[in-house]
C-alpha cells in the first residue's frame, strides 16, 4: 500500500483548495483482481475503485457505468506471435480471428456492454472506415504491392457472429484456411506435411481472464488446433513477453489523438528485432514501415489522420491479432461521499 499523509505544518491551503470533508490521508492498496477490489468497496475496505466489473454491486453504492473517458480508447487484443510458425502464415491467423465468438462472451459474461473492437485507434477519426479515398488511397497506393488485395476492395469488419449461422459460417471458413495454409487434419489434430501439430498456448497473467479464453480454446479445438491456457506470475509473463517466449497474448494499444515516433515502436521492423520493444507481435513489413514514416513526417493534421487511417486499415487486413473489444465508458464504484468538477479534462471520466 502507498500511504500519503496532509503535511500539517503546510498552510497554504485556501477554503476552495480544501473544501470541507478533505481528507488528512490518502491510502493506495494495490488488488489485482477487479471483482475482488469492488468487493472490498461493498464491504467497506476501501472507499473508491476505478475499473469496477461489470455487474452492479449488491449495496448502495454510486454506480457509474455511462462516465466516459477521452474519445480514443484502449482496445482489447489477442496477440499473436508472428514471427514463427505457425502465426507467420496470415491464412493461420484469419482462421484463429475467425474463430473468436465475441458475440456470445459479450452476452453471456459481460452483460452487453462491450463493443466489438474494430481499430487501432477506434472512437476517433484516425479510424479506417469504409473504403479507403482521398489522401489515404495515395499513401496506400504507393505500398499496393505489400498489401492484401482486398484491402482496397472490402470495408473493413472484424468477425460477427450475430445470428447462430453466422458462427458456423465463420468457422466453416475458419476450417478451410488451416487446409490451404498445409496444416490437415489427422485423427483429429491439425498436422504439416513434417508432422508438427498445430498448437497455441494462450498465456495470462491475470486468474479471472481464464473464463474468457476458455470457451475460445473450445473453439480452436473444434478446428483440430490444440490450444490451452496457461497462467503465470507477473515477472515470469514480463519476461516472457519481452522475449516473445509466447504463442498468444492478452493486451491493449492506447493510443493518443496525435499518433507519431512511437508507432515505430509498436509496428516497426527494426523494433521487431528489439527484445522489451512494444512491436510484441513481431511485425516485419516494409508496407507498414512506409506508412508508420507517413505518420510520423506528416506535415499537417490532414495528412496525420489519413496516414493513420492508412496504417490503421493496412494492420487489420494483416490479421496480426485477433480483435476483442473495447468498453466506451469508465466504470466507478464507490460510497456516496464524493462530487467531481464540473469541468474535466478530456482524458478523464466525465
Amino acid at each position: 500500500s502507498l500511504r500519503l499523509v496532509r503535511n500539517p505544518r503546510f498552510r497554504e491551503w485556501s477554503s476552495a483548495a480544501q473544501p470541507a470533508g478533505f481528507p488528512d490521508e490518502i491510502i493506495f492498496t494495490v488488488v489485482e483482481n477487479s471483482a475482488q477490489r469492488a468487493r472490498l468497496v461493498a464491504r467497506g475496505k476501501a472507499d473508491w475503485t476505478f475499473a469496477a466489473p461489470g455487474e452492479r454491486l449488491p449495496v448502495p453504492l454510486v454506480f457509474r457505468p455511462q462516465l466516459h473517458v477521452a474519445p480514443a480508447l484502449s482496445m482489447s487484443y489477442l496477440f499473436l506471435d508472428t514471427t514463427r510458425p505457425p502465426f507467420d502464415d496470415v491464412r493461420v491467423r484469419r482462421a484463429f480471428s475467425l474463430a473468436f465468438n465475441f458475440e456470445a462472451l459479450n452476452k453471456s459474461i459481460f452483460y452487453g456492454q462491450y463493443v466489438r473492437a474494430q481499430s487501432f485507434f477506434g472512437n476517433s477519426e484516425l479510424a479506417a472506415t469504409g473504403l479507403p479515398e482521398g489522401r489515404e488511397l495515395e499513401f496506400l497506393g504507393e505500398v499496393k504491392a505489400d498489401l492484401p488485395p482486398e484491402l482496397f476492395t472490402t470495408p473493413w469488419k472484424s468477425p460477427a457472429n450475430e445470428k447462430d449461422t453466422d458462427f458456423r459460417a465463420n468457422m466453416l471458413a475458419a476450417t478451410k484456411l488451416p487446409d490451404e495454409a498445409g496444416w490437415k487434419i489427422n485423427q483429429g489434430q491439425r498436422v504439416n506435411a513434417a508432422g508438427e501439430v498445430l498448437k497455441a498456448e494462450i498465456l495470462l497473467v491475470r486468474s479471472d481472464f481464464e473464463r474468457i479464453v476458455l470457451p475460445y480454446i473450445e473453439n480452436l479445438k473444434r478446428l483440430g488446433i490444440a490450444a490451452s491456457v496457461r497462467i503465470v506470475d507477473s515477472s515470469q509473463y514480463e519476461q516472457r513477453e519481452k522475449t516473445r517466449d509466447f504463442d498468444i497474448i492478452v493486451d491493449t494499444f492506447g493510443q493518443s489523438h496525435s499518433p507519431g515516433n512511437e508507432q515505430r515502436d509498436y509496428w516497426g521492423s527494426e523494433a521487431a528485432g528489439l527484445e522489451g520493444s512494444r512491436n510484441t507481435i513481431g511485425i516485419k513489413n516494409p508496407a507498414i514501415d512506409k506508412l508508420v514514416d507517413k505518420v510520423v513526417f506528416a506535415k499537417d493534421r490532414a495528412d496525420l489522420v489519413a496516414a493513420t487511417r492508412a496504417l490503421d486499415r493496412a494492420l487489420l487486413w494483416n490479421h496480426y491479432l485477433v480483435p476483442q473489444w473495447h468498453y466506451p465508458f469508465d466504470r466507478i464504484a464507490a460510497w456516496d461521499i464524493y462530487g467531481r468538477p464540473q469541468v474535466l479534462p478530456l482524458r478523464a471520466a466525465h
